[in-house]
């Protein structure tokens, strides 16, 4: 048995963060557990978990979609606390080495320059300095432009988020990757009364400048689009960080003897969803979006999904509404059981056929009585990230997004399922968050409390475990309806380093 002793600071830290000390008992319990890795069955392919909609009936889907838009029952959410500080990860090292200056990377990138967004931006911060870029880089001082990119020296694009940064050029004016949102989103989300609603979560240390950037456009794009944002805006919470251990398991502390919390990822901001309020909400990361030639297929298959939700979720609230009528037929019973498996790709309980006629009625309300999901899911042609699965849990099959981190690849069988995969999870996601009573789900009832990630970190030097929680669409949405439906490619154009900004799906030709 192995004994933690807290101390009087660590209580303190635990309140101060809002969590409690059972709550961290509990996540050190769950390092010493160790990680149960779910079980794949089979990859999701066409016909057998992921829908395909023939072009001929996506009109069916946009005219459900835009009758629900025009009723003001749509929100984007969109998960922005991250840094940038990733992207530039490999300017970071060029510009550390001691020969970075007469190497073939330093040319190439100031080659590249004139085509990156911010080209601009920067000639101006190195101009009031009475530097230019010509002649830097004739004086082969690319650390010093590397500096003015990446440090507060200049735009101080190594340490701000991701939604602030300028992602595409206009000719004379660029757009960041949150101006860029604001106008995708007039093209699905407005409502008739030309109401256009977003979320961005972001973190404590960025808010100041995504809140201070959002009030310097917000006018402009009201302005240029005749529309009127109502846009939210709130915190990763402390409360869900996580408590980092060595690797004995023992509570991890830095020289000063503190203790060490890390953010909970994605996961974390199921309680930022589960405040939302609206019918209808997209989830998309910041980082994926296009410039405006591209946006017409975007927002067509955003439509598409949207309108699949709206109508899915029609039918589920009709069958719940069917199943509390007094009397239910044999029939019914049976037709909605078969829209259960055939629809939602649900199994029903075992003997279900030798239930009494009462408790078929209420499994079948429980399957249908939950939130539901419509998620685009892409071809896989080599781009990281996870996949569309049945999973056994317990005996029974269902559709999850599962991530590399959660599979057991020291196991052949399960290694070579996760590599059969055709398809991959863009974060193209619509959900239906209200029952057929129009009250909101709590989202918490939901979640499939094992399916956490442990990853290996470092802190000063030192090896730690840290704790994620269960992903925002893996296993916070574990125990919600699923539909898989293929998008195509083109709707997929994350931006992951900097030099994605050179594409040609993020240059407006």
């Amino acid at each position: 048995m192995t004994h933690t002793i807290m101390t009087p600071q660590d209580v303190d830290m635990i309140t101060r963060k809002g969590l409690s000390v059972d709550a961290v008992m509990h996540q050190l319990d769950i390092f010493r557990r160790g990680f149960q890795p779910m079980r794949l069955d089979r990859p999701c392919t066409m016909d057998d978990g992921i829908v395909t909609i023939p072009a001929d009936q996506r009109h069916i889907y946009i005219e459900a979609h835009d009758e629900a838009a025009r009723q003001g029952k749509m929100m984007k959410f969109v998960p922005a606390s991250g840094a940038a500080s990733r992207m530039f990860k490999d300017w970071f090292e060029f510009r550390d080495m001691e020969d970075f200056n007469e190497s073939h990377d330093a040319q190439m990138i100031a080659d590249d320059l004139p085509n990156y967004p911010f080209y601009n931006d920067l000639k101006k911060v190195l101009s009031r300095k009475g530097l230019d870029i010509a002649s830097l880089s004739e004086n082969d001082d690319f650390t010093t432009i590397l500096d003015h990119i990446l440090t507060a020296e200049g735009l101080n694009y190594g340490h701000l988020p991701k939604a602030v940064l300028k992602f595409h050029s206009y000719g004379e004016y660029s757009r960041t990757a949150l101006e860029e949102h604001l106008v995708e989103a007039v093209g699905y989300i407005r409502d008739s009364n030309r109401n256009c609603r977003i979320h961005f979560t972001i973190s404590s240390e960025h808010q100041s400048d995504v809140e201070k950037h959002i009030t310097d456009v917000v006018k402009l794009y009201e302005f240029r689009y005749d529309t009127r944002y109502d846009i939210m805006v709130s915190l990763q919470l402390s409360s869900t960080d996580t408590i980092a251990v060595d690797t004995a398991n023992q509570l991890f502390r830095d020289e000063a003897g503190k203790l060490i919390f890390r953010p909970g990822g994605h996961g974390a901001l199921l309680k930022n969803l589960n405040t939302i309020n609206h019918d209808i909400i997209f989830v998309k990361n910041i980082d994926n979006i296009v410039p405006d030639r591209l946006k017409p297929d975007t927002i067509l298959f955003k439509k598409v999904l949207g309108g699949y939700l709206v109508l899915l979720q029609d039918r589920i609230h009709s069958h719940i509404r069917d199943l509390e009528k007094d009397n239910v037929s044999d029939k019914t019973i049976t037709d909605i059981g078969s829209f259960c498996r055939d629809t939602l790709s649900v199994t029903l309980p075992s003997k279900f056929e030798d239930f009494p006629h009462t408790r078929k009625i209420q499994a079948l309300i429980d399957i249908l009585n939950r939130p539901v999901r419509v998620c685009g899911m892409v071809k896989n042609e080599g781009e990281p990230g996870g996949g569309p699965f049945w999973v056994i849990k317990n005996g029974t099959p269902s559709l999850q997004i599962i991530e590399q981190a959660q599979v057991d690849m020291a196991s052949e069988e399960q290694r070579s399922i996760w590599s059969s995969s055709t398809h991959f999870n863009p974060v193209d996601i619509v959900c239906g968050v209200k029952d057929h009573r129009g009250a909101k789900y709590d989202l918490e009832a939901f979640v499939d409390r094992s399916a956490f990630f442990i990853s290996e970190k470092s802190f000063e030097g030192r090896q730690l475990k840290a704790l994620e929680h269960p992903g925002l669409w893996n296993g916070a949405m574990a125990a919600w309806n699923t539909v898989f439906v293929e998008v195509p490619i083109m709707t997929f154009n994350p931006v992951k380093t900097v030099r994605d900004l050179l594409r040609t799906e993020h240059r407006e030709m």
